[in-house]
């Protein structure tokens, strides 16, 4: 036995909604501890996520993430308690503020302070599920009961019907600086979108110093940094390698603008600078194949755990040497093939 949880993510479904059912059965057969579903601007990350809640008995169910600006803190806070309590206490809240593109480009809301929403958001939550008073909230993004522009008078404190559980467990998704401390202030744990576990150093004063905000001796201890990890089996290491090139190439160069990229900035203080600033022009110019070329081989085998399972065995353990750490505790597989998920439960559970 490892220190490190295996989670499984399912992500979101393209043109037509599809889930791999067969996967997600398997994950939980071999002992993988979480299913996570997500969300863009298409397919919901909850519809699939109580599909599969009908389909399985144990393994614990997370979202990553729940768009914040898409729903208000009560209608997410509803959400959670249900599909919760009809899976039986296996929910897992996971949240992120998406980007300006989507929110304000497919959301039609203003993207507004994202480390202040998340704050006020989770506070909200948090009420909700403990029921210990009518919820009330004065903040910059969120006044409860509303009395702005627009309000009837006729609102007031209520409590949620259903009885929620109050230690469930809410993770955040971050990578810069400010959004890890946020993260290690207010939630339980964090998915950086990618990682490498040699690395920490990145991670960990930003997540200090949101424990020592958050105060109650709040430590890595009781804190889950859970990392997205590709996983491709094959001989062929350039072929393996090659839907995280595309992966990095779509992050890296195009999701935001120049000089507004949280990947691209990411990348960059991985080590990466020169790479990212080449990936981001191409992206941009529309040469994304260029793009993915342009992505060093050393980030993607950083990152992911690629080729013969020989090589992944051997890349395994830098992971499990940063669980004995504290610095991983769990590990969010993203695996099309079933002997990839089979590889991984018999080198790390």
């Amino acid at each position: 036995m490892s220190d490190l949880r295996l989670g499984f993510t399912v992500g979101y479904s393209g043109a037509k909604v599809t889930l791999p059912l067969e996967l997600i059965q398997e994950a939980e057969r071999l002992g993988f501890d979480s299913v996570w579903t997500a969300e863009a601007y298409g397919s919901d990350a909850a519809t699939p996520l109580a599909y599969i809640a009908a389909l399985t008995e144990r393994i614990r169910l997370g979202t990553a993430i729940f768009q914040m600006p898409a729903r208000t803190p009560a209608m997410t806070a509803m959400t959670a308690m249900t599909l919760d309590s009809l899976s039986g206490g296996r929910f897992i809240l996971g949240l992120g503020p998406s980007g300006p593109q989507v929110v304000e480009g497919w959301h039609g809301v203003p993207y507004g302070r994202p480390l202040t929403r998340t704050r006020e958001y989770i506070r909200i939550v948090r009420q909700i599920l403990a029921r210990e008073a009518p919820l009330e909230h004065e903040g910059f993004h969120y006044q409860i009961p509303y009395r702005g522009e627009g309000a009837t008078g006729l609102g007031k404190p209520l409590k949620s019907i259903v009885h929620g559980r109050p230690d469930m467990k809410i993770y955040t998704a971050a990578i810069s600086p400010k959004g890890l401390e946020c993260a290690g202030e207010v939630a339980d744990g964090v998915f950086p979108v990618w990682m490498s576990p040699e690395r920490f150093d990145l991670f960990e004063p930003a997540l200090r110093a949101g424990f020592t905000k958050a105060g109650g001796g709040k430590s890595l201890e009781s804190f889950d940094v859970a990392p997205m990890v590709s996983v491709f089996v094959g001989d062929d290491l350039d072929r393996c390698r090659m839907p995280v090139k595309g992966m990095l190439a779509l992050y890296i160069g195009g999701m935001g603008a120049r000089g507004k990229n949280f990947y691209h900035d990411y990348a960059t203080r991985l080590g990466y600078e020169e790479a990212a600033r080449t990936i981001q022009d191409l992206y941009l110019d529309g040469k994304k194949a260029e793009a993915m070329a342009a992505v060093p081989d050393e980030l993607v085998d950083e990152i992911a755990l690629l080729g013969p399972p020989d090589r992944i065995r051997d890349r395994v353990q830098v992971w499990k040497d940063a669980a004995t750490k504290g610095q991983v505790g769990s590990l969010l597989l993203g695996a099309g093939q079933p002997e990839a998920l089979r590889l991984m439960a018999e080198l790390v559970l």
